[in-house]
């Protein structure tokens, strides 16, 4: 699996278990322990590598813990302190981890409860970790921009340097994302102000606030949905277009392929949202062997087809999204054998991604 599919799968498996999680043991075990061994590539069952219930006396405070130290070369690199699911983070969970960073060579620290990673460092002061993380990881909403950060701190590529050279960026670009992102969701006056004043030329009353509060709600809103379809429109415009076909591959097409291509096509077809997006993943992990122009798509009454150089002979993957609750993927055997699989959520194309590329693979010998 690549990284990033990964990292898809834990965020599946937290989705999916997350109710039933009820204690902080729980949440080690069932949420963090991955993260560490197959995010971060640790052994968890190396004490050379992963310490549990790490403990460093601490000035009057002797014998506290901190849950993992995450060790290499005989010294702690990165302290991460558990809190139970569900259980939303507080810098005040942080105790430990504060005298701890302050007494060890540790200059990584993270805070989570399985779902999300705080993760911090010593950019306001050397040796003591800062109040703000640099980079906060949310497995129910992922933003792929920080995965190439977070790749730096597996075992694999581990690197201290760069990870804390791109800290204070990455610190205040995520500050001001979840600043923006609240205002989108829950506007303040300041915000409202900012737009009102350069629209409107009367005095800034109450009446005012209140009329252009619903006003510039509406307008972060659609802007933000019209900035989401141009990046669609965007991605999907290359596959609108079937590569060159050469001479020979043309004279190969016959009279009755072309026949049956045209009665797959239906002309009463709605494209959902929900079908693009699951295109999109299918084409990401199919770009594996493949140029991605050569994924292409096909909207049926019954499923959405996703094609190998638009050819409906070489099927790589069927969205099954039409049905009013059950969702399925399918996926094809080397026979061109399609098997469904029920879905709840998009993450889960993941799981099959190798069964894809397998698909893609057999065409291309």
């Amino acid at each position: 699996m690549e990284f990033s599919e990964m990292l898809a799968a834990l965020a599946l498996k937290v989705r999916n278990q997350r109710d039933a999680i009820q204690t902080e043991e729980a949440t080690k075990n069932a949420f963090i322990m991955p993260f560490i061994s197959t995010i971060l590539g640790y052994d968890v069952f190396n004490p050379l590598e992963v310490v549990p219930e790490f403990t460093a006396d601490v000035g009057v405070k002797k014998g506290e813990k901190v849950d993992y130290a995450i060790m290499r070369d005989g010294e702690v690199q990165i302290l991460i302190e558990c809190k139970k699911s569900k259980e939303p983070l507080r810098i005040e969970h942080a105790s430990q981890l504060f005298r701890y960073f302050a007494v060890t060579n540790a200059r990584i620290a993270v805070l989570t409860n399985g779902e999300t990673y705080q993760f911090y460092t010593d950019l306001d002061a050397p040796n003591r970790m800062d109040e703000k993380p640099f980079l906060v990881l949310d497995l129910m909403d992922i933003d792929e921009t920080l995965i190439p950060e977070l790749r730096k701190l597996t075992k694999d590529v581990f690197d201290l340097d760069s990870i804390i050279n791109a800290a204070e960026e990455l610190k205040y670009i995520g500050q001001i994302k979840r600043t923006i992102a609240a205002q989108f969701k829950d506007p303040q006056d300041e915000w409202i102000r900012f737009f009102t004043t350069r629209v409107y030329d009367g005095a800034f009353t109450q009446k005012v606030r209140e009329q252009f509060t619903s006003l510039v709600t509406k307008a972060t809103k659609q802007f933000l949905n019209d900035q989401v379809n141009d990046r669609l429109k965007t991605a999907l415009g290359a596959s609108t277009f079937s590569p060159a076909i050469g001479d020979a591959q043309a004279a190969s097409i016959t009279s009755q392929e072309v026949a049956e291509d045209d009665l797959e096509r239906d002309t009463e077809i709605q494209t959902t949202l929900e079908e693009l997006e699951g295109y999109q993943i299918v084409k990401a992990i199919a770009c594996s062997e493949v140029k991605p122009q050569r994924v292409m798509h096909r909207d049926a009454k019954s499923y959405f087809a996703i094609l190998l150089d638009d050819n409906n002979r070489k099927p790589i993957a069927r969205l099954h999204f039409n049905g009013k609750k059950q969702k399925f993927l399918g996926v094809f055997d080397q026979d061109k054998v399609e098997t469904r699989h029920p879905i709840e959520s998009l993450d889960e194309i993941y799981l099959f991604a190798e069964t894809i590329r397998g698909s893609v693979k057999t065409y291309q010998d």
